[in-house]
């Protein structure tokens, strides 16, 4: 089972996808942790990416789809892959069903958490002071906002055209979310 895991910043997608790791075997493959891998691990990519982020903007498609390959190759022997922060692009969608195509994978759960904007702020500021996150400062937090209603969103409409998009309200306790994640997934 190969789920995409899709919302904006803050809606709580590394929380409910930790939950769903467990639950259902998967490895989770989240960019912003590969991202930040390469960051803290200094090399020529994630000295990039760390440029790229610190501006507020999302990494170009190229870059991102090249790191997730490699990724989705090492993954041998996983009941299923969850994947945490893409596609965000209509581009990086076709790409990732091309790719799971090429390793003779499906994507077979689109899940968008939706949350209202001003939760999302709220949320965010608990985080950056709980998990000391340097891409949560009030600029960078507006641009990944803005990129997300004005670029990211559209992604959806690519897996609504053919049946595979589900929303869930983001809102309420993080069992309370968990349950209707979990109800989109298991039907």
């Amino acid at each position: 089972m190969n789920i995409v895991l899709f919302g904006p910043p803050g809606a709580g997608k590394g929380t409910q996808g930790e939950r769903l790791i467990t639950l259902y075997g998967l490895t989770h493959l989240s960019t912003g942790e590969v991202f930040r891998r390469n960051m803290t691990d200094g090399t020529p990519l994630g000295d990039q990416v760390k440029a790229i982020i610190n501006n507020g903007e999302l990494v170009p498609d190229e870059i991102t789809i090249a790191m997730l390959e490699e990724e989705v190759r090492k993954i041998t022997a996983a009941k299923g892959i969850l994947f945490d922060g893409f596609p965000r692009t209509t581009a990086q969608a076709i790409a990732l069903d091309e790719m799971m195509t090429h390793f003779g994978k499906t994507i077979d759960h689109v899940t968008a958490l939706e949350v209202p904007e001003k939760e999302l702020r709220k949320r965010i500021a608990l985080r950056k002071t709980r998990q000391n996150r340097v891409d949560d400062d009030e600029e960078k937090l507006n641009k990944r906002i803005t990129e997300y209603y004005t670029k990211t969103l559209f992604v959806l409409d690519y897996y609504k055209k053919d049946n595979r998009l589900q929303s869930i309200d983001g809102l309420g306790s993080i069992d309370e979310v968990f349950a209707r994640l979990k109800k989109t997934i298991e039907g």
